[in-house]
């Protein structure tokens, strides 16, 4: 197997901390109702208490605990369900075991139209209120609906506000948390001209009050090796774009230079490395950077994420350095 490390220095902490990879770390599972215990890890997030409503539990599945819209079966003995589970169940009533056929709940569904509910994201701060068949489509692009790991390498199914997700990162998948907006990045592979599968690195960085994650991949382009350096916002999309960062690769008197604004966490680690949004490095242009004979790869990426600051007079960003 290749031995391959990552250093990562910023320039605040004057440290060197060194990762070796290894296989994949073990992935939980967990979902959104699981995150509900997300105020053990200090969420910033106050959680507001869920209003009780009587009609609202009727609206509630038996089966799959959703709210249910329209249509909604009913057996004959009134026992209601929503149209997914129906088919899930093979016709049968879940309560009586009595054969559902295609009864309508219609005094329900009618209720139902006269309901205003809060956003199900309520946990996490959204104070919305809507009517019941608007709820399901603002809390689909919902800015509080909570967000999924950035871990990059295997799918984590763990979701969460990003106080939460920062604590999974530095405790399940056991990331390096860094402090500052400089870093100096340091990837060491004994045999570049193989990258089995993808290979890769995740170090989060504090500043500005935000976490921001850098990745730093190998994986094939094409019928060749080709390195990869990007930063992503653990915010919103709209956040993102109050910051822009820099990432510099070189050697041998050359370098390579990538200006950009972080990609949210809401874009998947896959969908931003497949679009190339970051500093690409071919493997014949790592080589030359890394020197000497050519059989090993050291690649050494320094970088800086900025805040952007309005400019007096409400025309152009400044950055603010």
């Amino acid at each position: 197997m290749d031995e391959e490390s990552v250093e990562c220095v910023t320039s605040d902490e004057e440290e060197q901390v060194e990762e070796t990879v290894g296989e994949n770390n073990v992935i939980e599972n967990s979902n959104y109702d699981n995150h509900r215990k997300l105020l053990q890890f200090g969420s910033s997030k106050k959680v507001l208490n869920r209003p009780v409503s009587g009609v609202h539990e009727l609206l509630e599945c038996p089966v799959c605990t959703d709210s249910m819209y329209p249509p909604i079966h009913q057996c004959r003995n009134g026992h209601t369900l929503c149209s997914t589970c129906k088919t899930r169940v093979h016709n049968r009533c879940p309560t009586c075991r009595q054969e559902l056929g295609d009864i309508r709940c219609l005094a329900l569904e009618k209720v139902a139209e006269s309901l205003e509910l809060p956003c199900k994201h309520y946990v996490f701060g959204c104070p919305e209120i809507f009517p019941y068949y608007s709820k399901l489509k603002h809390e689909m692009t919902c800015n509080f609906r909570p967000y999924n790991c950035p871990y990059a390498g295997s799918e984590c199914a763990v979701t969460g506000d990003i106080p939460y997700l920062v604590a999974h990162l530095r405790d399940h998948h056991k990331v390096d948390m860094h402090s500052g907006q400089t870093f100096n990045h340091r990837y060491v592979k004994s045999n570049p001209r193989e990258v089995e599968n993808a290979t890769w690195m995740l170090t989060v960085f504090h500043c500005y009050g935000q976490y921001f994650c850098l990745h730093f991949e190998a994986f094939q382009l094409g019928m060749a090796p080709v390195y990869m350096a990007f930063l992503r916002f653990m915010g919103d999309e709209i956040e993102a774009r109050n910051y822009t960062y820099s990432l510099e690769v070189g050697g041998n008197g050359r370098k390579l230079i990538w200006e950009g604004t972080p990609r949210s966490i809401r874009d998947s680690h896959r969908k931003v490395r497949d679009s190339h949004d970051g500093l690409i490095i071919q493997r014949n242009m790592a080589l030359f950077f890394s020197g000497g004979d050519r059989k090993e790869l050291k690649l050494r990426v320094t970088g800086q994420i900025r805040k952007e600051q309005p400019s007096p007079d409400g025309g152009i960003s400044i950055p603010n350095l």
